[in-house]
């Protein structure tokens, strides 16, 4: 016996719950944004987008105060391309395909919301206008046209107890930003990038 699975019913084999899966499961699937998922999308913070590819798969981290995605029509949204680490992986991703996958988290809330759709780059001067903050705009934002929308039972984030106050990891048990670069680069100086780190984050926000 393989412990491979090669095929969709020996994958379902292991699920018997697929055969009796609830009609809302599948039902609670939308290809428009309708006013009970625009409240999601308003008040999530942060999301991660999810793209592909010639050098494989990457996903992302996208974040700013609640309402930074902003909702274009029900069936397209825009988010901003904050300052990063200008490696643009997912920029050059959607410029060569554009399918995307999205998931929005909202701090408190155990379930999240999910976006499949397909993505191009724009640069746009009105849009580009509704996303400046402190005098300064994105250089570019990624439009999303929906092919389904959708929200994720709260399973996940209950085991993780992600919201939990006495679940949260002291960051000083963890490596730094600099010692994570110079355990691949052994040359790098981490102590001095670390201490620099707070003060060039802050500059650099927007």
């Amino acid at each position: 016996m393989t412990h491979h699975i090669k095929t969709i019913a020996e994958l379902e084999a292991l699920y018997p719950g697929v055969a009796k899966i609830s009609p809302a499961t599948l039902g609670k699937e939308t290809p428009i944004i309708n006013d009970t998922y625009r409240q999601l999308i308003e008040a999530a913070p942060f999301l991660t987008i999810a793209s592909i590819g010639p050098e494989g798969m990457d996903c992302s981290p996208r974040g700013d105060g609640p309402g930074f995605v902003h909702i274009v029509d029900e069936r397209t949204i825009a988010i901003p391309d904050r300052r990063g680490n200008n490696r643009l992986d997912t920029l050059r991703n959607i410029v060569g395909d554009p399918r995307v996958a999205l998931l929005f988290l909202i701090p408190g809330l155990d379930e999240t919301l999910r976006i499949n759709g397909r993505a191009h780059v724009s640069v746009e001067p009105a849009l580009l206008e509704l996303f400046e903050i402190e005098g300064k705009q994105p250089a570019s934002a990624i439009i999303v046209e929906i092919d389904t929308l959708f929200f994720q039972c709260a399973r996940a984030l209950k085991r993780s107890r992600l919201w939990d106050m006495d679940a949260q990891v002291d960051p000083k048990t963890l490596p730094t930003a600099g010692q994570m670069i110079h355990s691949v680069i052994s040359s790098f100086g981490a102590d001095e990038y670390d201490a620099q780190l707070q003060d060039r984050q802050a500059k650099t926000m927007y």
